[in-house]
């Protein structure tokens, strides 16, 4: 019988169609599913619903001792079971032979599963032979096992090449933020503008709606400016201090200032490996490991420039930490002083150039990468940023959103540029054309590519006539929002 999905759980469908068939699967063999995601992404409230809804085991770790984690599991297991007695496990082999007792053709949830493995790093060993063991023995029970984490490291490492669990889990799920139109009708935002401003600062994260801000949302666009004063730059709420915490919640991170800082680096513009290192004052190949825990973390995405070879970008993935760099980390003391509201004055300029700026651009390759393929004639393969160059005038020709094909065949559906507070014009539109040209002669396909304008503000009478005679398409915050 399938799982139908609690009302209390917003949008998730998809997660939830595929814990619930995993919880639900007919197979007579023991299964193990990993679940992962960031931080505050609702993985908690999730797999508690599934389990009610299932009627299986649930079981959250916390930060403790070996011992500790045992005796806790033991207490869970009984209580499950309807067992007045606590269950007194000798370890963990012993545990999961219980567990799987227990539960029997049930579902078993251990969340938090990192905390586990930094008690006792044997944990993931015991569980593949456990599940060997269970493998031998078809039919005799199938139980499900979904093991839970948000460090990202951690949980990734877990399927790696020669981990103990590689090639044993039959479901990998990742819980991602919200997308922007999905966080928009979270927060009840209908102002496209107000949205774009509210998701640069907090991003698609479900928990900051409620528990972070206690439903504090702001009103209109006029109102924008205290709801940023009286939540994220105010030291008695939650928001204040997230995006510390996000980075030192991450068990790989040693040096915290050095990670800071390269995320300092890159919230202001400075993407390239080289540029981080010139900002930073380090050498380029310092930044191999950082970088790395980074991505690994989901704190940072690596990008490769489609134009160049050789060339990355990165990008932060969670927007509160762009925030939290460009806004709040050199006005820390002031903000603790609770100077916001003057903080803020200072600061808007900045938010407006090195975070909305970038997140706007983001934002508007990831309404490409979901566009239908009657938009650009083709299903997008890859979205990416890039930079062309131009030997004529020794520059280089930035694309916001580069819509390229998934075929072999080299061909550029679209180049696009993204502009959020300026109204744009046939410049924007030449400077487009200028690089169509250049990747034509390097031997792209550009036969039938799009140009697209993106805006915040506008277009002119101009670009919009442009428009009209030619393959130009203009995309602004109503288009960029419709469903």
């Amino acid at each position: 019988m399938p799982l139908t999905k609690p009302q209390r759980v917003f949008d998730r469908s998809y997660e939830w169609s595929a814990l619930a068939r995993f919880a639900t699967s007919v197979s007579p063999h023991a299964r193990l599913g990993l679940v992962s995601g960031r931080r505050r992404q609702g993985k908690t409230f999730l797999l508690r619903a599934l389990a009610e809804a299932a009627g299986g085991f649930y079981f959250t770790a916390v930060e403790a001792t070996a011992r500790d984690s045992l005796r806790e599991f033991g207490v869970a297991l009984a209580e499950h079971a309807g067992s007045r007695a606590p269950y007194a496990l000798d370890d963990w082999t012993d545990a999961l032979r219980v567990l799987s007792e227990t539960v029997g053709d049930g579902l078993a949830i251990i969340d938090e599963f990192p905390y586990l493995i930094k008690a006792d790093s044997a944990i993931p060993s015991i569980f593949q032979r456990r599940l060997d063991e269970l493998a031998s023995r078809p039919g005799e029970t199938s139980s499900r096992f979904l093991l839970c984490g948000s460090s990202m490291s951690v949980m990734g490492r877990l399927l790696a090449a020669n981990a103990p669990l590689r090639g044993r889990a039959s479901m990998e799920l990742l819980v991602n933020p919200f997308g922007y139109r999905t966080a928009a009708e979270f927060w009840q935002i209908d102002d496209p503008k107000l949205a774009v401003l509210v998701h640069s600062v907090v991003g698609g994260t479900p928990a900051y709606r409620q528990e972070f801000v206690g439903g504090d949302a702001p009103e209109s666009l006029a109102d924008f400016d205290d709801w940023v004063v009286r939540t994220v730059l105010s030291p008695s709420v939650p928001l204040f201090r997230e995006a510390r915490y996000l980075l030192a919640e991450e068990t790989d991170v040693r040096d915290p200032a050095l990670y800071n800082s390269v995320l300092g680096a890159i919230a202001t513009g400075n993407a390239t490996r080289g540029g981080i290192a010139n900002y930073i004052g380090r050498k380029s190949s310092e930044l191999v490991h950082p970088l790395n825990v980074l991505e690994d973390s989901g704190l940072i995405a690596r990008e490769a420039d489609p134009f160049h070879a050789r060339r990355s970008r990165f990008r932060i993935t969670e927007p509160l930490i762009t925030f939290y760099e460009a806004v709040m980390r050199r006005a820390w003391t002031q903000l603790e002083q609770r100077q916001a509201r003057q903080v803020w004055q200072r600061s808007r300029p900045t938010f407006l150039s090195q975070v909305v700026g970038p997140h706007f651009e983001a934002m508007c390759r990831e309404w490409a990468a979901r566009a239908d393929d009657d938009v650009f004639g083709d299903m997008p393969g890859e979205v990416v940023a890039g930079a062309v160059a131009d030997p004529v005038g020794k520059t280089q020709i930035e694309i916001d959103v580069a819509v390229l094909s998934s075929s072999e065949d080299r061909r550029i559906l679209s180049l696009g540029e993204a502009k959020w507070g300026v109204t744009m014009g046939l410049r924007h539109l030449d400077r487009l054309r200028r690089a169509r040209d250049l990747l034509s002669v390097k031997g792209y396909d550009t036969s039938e590519t799009w140009l697209a304008c993106y805006s915040g503000t506008g277009f002119d009478d101009e670009l919009h006539a442009a428009a009209k005679r030619d393959r130009i398409l203009l995309v602004d915050l109503e288009r960029l929002y419709a469903t």
